[in-house]
């Protein structure tokens, strides 16, 4: 398979400094990222631990997350009191991660990037996506986190294997987690490979639990805050501060606030789900929505009736976490009513499950909004994993037809459409599994609901609104 990564169009990389065009004003900020050797090795605690103490420190700091996570983003964001942004150069191009970084870091002190798996994990065993492949095109210091637990001299060879692995990546410092003793940190240090920058002790209970889409969401837990002494007390914070500098550059309020309002100007009220139960959201897709004109109405599918708003969008989300309370809403039946006068809704995964006619798990089912004729079913494991390449095949859908862009997809559940209904499908995958056979996006009337985690374009958005301002004009 051949493996193709969006191309820069602002701004050019090379070896391991970014360039920027010369009538762009920028300032520096410190950055480093957060990598671990393997997924499970504590990165996400000690991102957080770091975040944490930095804030205490009286920092500003911006969170970034590289992949399509949405989970480990909540934790930042709590932590910090800033969007946790991600950063995923398959999805968003080169000169995407370059823009939302630099963008985000508007009135920063320092940026920290939590990886996401190994350091060298990406897209089918190659380069593509990895946390390697973000440390290189921001030029950034990685931070090595390595789990010690059962070995001392051992993990040093391994830190060596990970500093020689791609020269274009610099390994800064590493943090040794879940040391068992003061004594397992001095058989550490004797034969050091890479600046050890703390040792970790191993707590039992000390940890963030996971379920099956990975850990818990930051407002069922305050465990990854309450590190930040932890990381103080064990872990020479002035060192990691030092080693990431003020290398990379900061755009400017005018490069960043660019508005493409199209239909004259006129703006859109989008509805948007917020809440426990609905919470899966690229923070870049809220800004480009904004920028094509589109006010974002932020309500609870799970006690609020519809706001008064022109369209609705329903995230991904635990909706099967909350099944009692969604079936009870005011809400759930006034979507259908909506749906029914042709409003348009626009809805992903967990919203796709939200607009199904049940959820079922283990045997039982609860009414959702009958918006789709289908029931959703909760299985065992997981039904999709991976990115997706999407492309808009049919007319009249909410995507203008021919809008192509990227996304991932990752499910517990799958659709049993109803036998007799005549259902169409908007996306074509070229990539991805969607609801069935690579196909996604179940659209009729004014709705669209698939099960990929779009990351929004330009010209999607742009799209969209415009979509939504005709059918109003109707």
């Amino acid at each position: 398979m051949t493996l193709t990564v969006l191309p820069s169009s602002r701004g050019n990389r090379s070896g391991n400094k970014i360039t920027l065009p010369d009538n762009i004003p920028t300032q520096m900020i410190p950055a480093i990222i957060i990598a671990g050797t393997h997924s499970g090795c504590g990165k996400t605690t000690i991102a957080g631990a770091l975040m944490a103490a930095l804030v205490k420190r009286g920092l500003t700091v911006q969170p970034f997350k590289v992949g399509p996570d949405f989970i480990d983003p909540t934790h930042h964001t709590a932590i910090c009191g800033r969007p946790s942004r991600n950063l995923d150069p398959y999805m968003m191009g080169e000169a995407g991660v370059i823009d939302t970084f630099a963008c985000a870091c508007r009135g920063a002190d320092i940026a920290v990037i939590e990886g996401v798996m190994g350091l060298f994990d990406g897209l089918e065993g190659e380069d593509t996506g990895s946390t390697a492949h973000v440390a290189k095109i921001l030029g950034c210091p990685v931070l090595l986190v390595v789990d010690a637990k059962g070995a001392s001299r051992s993990v040093n060879a391994l830190v060596l294997g990970f500093a020689s692995f791609d020269a274009d990546v610099q390994i800064g410092g590493v943090i040794f987690n879940r040391v068992g003793s003061k004594r397992h940190a001095s058989m550490i240090s004797v034969s050091l490979k890479a600046p050890a920058f703390g040792y970790i002790p191993w707590e039992k209970g000390r940890s963030v639990e996971s379920r099956h889409m990975g850990l818990q969401m930051a407002h069922e837990t305050s465990s990854i805050s309450e590190f930040a002494d932890i990381m103080e007390e064990n872990c020479d914070v002035d060192a990691i501060i030092a080693t990431a500098g003020s290398r990379i550059p900061v755009r400017s309020d005018e490069f960043c606030a660019q508005t493409k309002e199209p239909g004259k100007g006129k703006s859109v009220r989008i509805g948007v789900a917020y809440d426990v139960a609905f919470n899966f959201y690229y923070a870049d897709n809220f800004d480009r929505l904004r920028n094509a004109g589109a006010e974002l109405i932020f309500f609870s599918s799970l006690t609020d009736h519809l706001p008064e708003v022109d369209a609705l969008y329903f995230g991904g989300g635990y909706p099967e976490l909350h099944c009692t309370e969604l079936e009870h809403s005011p809400c759930r039946t006034e979507v259908k009513r909506a749906a029914d006068k042709g409003m348009p809704i626009y809805a992903e995964c967990g919203g796709l499950n939200y607009l199904t006619e049940s959820i079922e798990i283990d045997g039982t089912r609860t009414p959702m909004c009958g918006v789709i004729p289908a029931e959703t079913v909760k299985m065992d494991r997981f039904q999709a994993l991976g990115y997706v390449d999407a492309e808009c095949t049919a007319a009249n859908a909410l995507f203008p037809q021919g809008t192509v862009y990227r996304g991932h997809e990752f499910h517990y559940t799958k659709l049993d459409v109803n036998a007799d209904a005549d259902v169409r499908f908007a996306l074509t995958l070229k990539r991805g599994r969607g609801i069935e056979d690579g196909k996604d996006g179940i659209y009729l009337q004014n709705v669209l609901a698939g099960y990929t985690h779009a990351y929004f374009t330009d010209s999607l958005v742009l799209g969209l609104v415009d979509t939504i301002l005709s059918v109003h004009r109707v």
